[in-house]
């Protein structure tokens, strides 16, 4: 079985495909044009990818069976014509939850001691503590999250190390579940961000959370909450969020935006990656060596 990787894939990954006798194409960076070329020219029977887009085109271009998305989600990937040409389509998740959930502590963490500026003004020679002690403190803060899949549940004993307690919604969530997990249930988004004096957002994209918190989720939130997401930006009317942080004084903690690059390196112009009330990262949730690991090895089974 030949399998073609276009993006970067941990070793142990290719080594246990090769180990297990496939024939293993490492091109990392192949996208767009060359990617559908990169498939018409070695006829793979599996692409893995990663940030990726496969587009029908591509799909196309071969005699692919498989595509392995080696992340949580498959937004990425034209399923409706995978399924017209009878390929099938597969991802990892859950590999990556511990990864995000650090992450989105993270910033919870960075927000409330304002880290990052910390590190900027020392590194500027200056010293202000008397600006910088100033911080609420996270025990006894209610976590709020949306979404409570594998992600959102990895946030749980994290929140009790830290002594906040936690109110939720997710559409799987119940009343009952929500009291076997000792946290309360909330019946919609809006009800968590009224509750809530951080709120997480641990949601799958597809169509019907597309767009899903917006002017009457941030109306909802407390003046001066904190605000996390490290799912999808399409989750987020980004006009919406960005009126709020204004008009609500929310502290906003990001590592994805609407119209990031797909590769490592580029310009990067997003008003929101500007703006003093957001510290942000490079869509980093799942860059762990840990996660990465746990993707390969459940990508090769």
């Amino acid at each position: 079985m030949r399998v073609f990787i276009a993006d970067k894939f941990e070793q142990s990954g290719r080594d246990q495909l090769a180990a297990i006798g496939c024939e293993v194409i490492y091109q990392p960076g192949t996208k767009d044009e060359a990617l559908v070329h990169a498939v018409a020219q070695s006829a793979p029977d599996v692409l893995v990818v990663r940030s990726t887009r496969v587009t029908d085109k591509m799909l196309g271009a071969g005699t692919l069976k498989l595509v392995v998305r080696a992340g949580a989600g498959y937004n990425t990937i034209d399923v409706a014509a995978a399924s017209r040409r009878g390929i099938y389509v597969s991802n990892c998740p859950g590999k990556n939850s511990i990864a995000v959930a650090e992450l989105a502590f993270a910033l919870i963490l960075a927000l409330d001691r304002r880290l990052a500026d910390n590190v900027i003004s020392l590194r500027r020679g200056e010293w202000n503590k008397e600006l910088y002690s100033k911080a609420r403190g996270l025990f006894g803060r209610t976590l709020g999250l949306v979404g409570l899949g594998r992600i959102g549940t990895e946030m749980l004993p994290r929140a009790r190390g830290f002594g906040l307690p936690v109110a939720a919604w997710s559409r799987s969530l119940t009343s009952e579940r929500a009291e076997g997990l000792g946290i309360k249930f909330k019946g919609s988004p809006e009800e968590v961000a009224a509750s809530a004096d951080i709120v997480s957002v641990h949601l799958a994209l597809n169509a019907s959370t597309k767009g899903l918190l917006g002017s009457r989720f941030f109306a909802a939130m407390r003046e001066g909450a904190y605000f996390i997401n490290t799912a999808r930006s399409e989750l987020v009317d980004q006009p919406a969020l960005q009126q709020a942080i204004a008009s609500r004084k929310l502290r906003v903690g990001l590592d994805v935006y609407a119209g990031e690059p797909a590769g490592g390196t580029a310009p990067f112009a997003d008003p929101l990656g500007q703006d003093a009330n957001v510290y942000g990262t490079h869509h980093i949730g799942a860059s762990t060596e840990q996660a990465q690991e746990a993707i390969a090895a459940e990508t090769v089974r």
